[in-house]
């Protein structure tokens, strides 16, 4: 069975903070249920953010879940997630 994210019971500021690192990695404005692939997000934008959340939350996404979570919101909360080690 796929791992679908939940949805997102992530800190409204993280949430935010989410949506401005896609803003700053795609060159558009983000809100917190964009679709990353609607947005124009391709293969070497995910990744990049997916490093950057490591670099500033210790947490390591998977690509997979990064594509499955698909929103700021959803990766918030995959990101509250591996802060509480779940």
């Amino acid at each position: 069975m796929e791992q679908q994210a939940a949805p997102s019971s992530a800190p409204v500021a993280l949430v935010q903070e989410t949506a401005a690192l896609w803003s700053q990695c795609l060159g558009v404005e983000v809100k917190a249920e964009d679709d990353f692939f609607a947005l124009g997000g391709n293969s070497l934008t995910g990744i990049k953010i997916i490093e950057r959340i490591f670099e500033d939350h210790g947490v390591q996404l998977s690509v997979r879940d990064f594509y499955l979570a698909g929103t700021p919101a959803r990766i918030a909360g995959l990101i509250e997630q591996g802060r509480a080690g779940t």
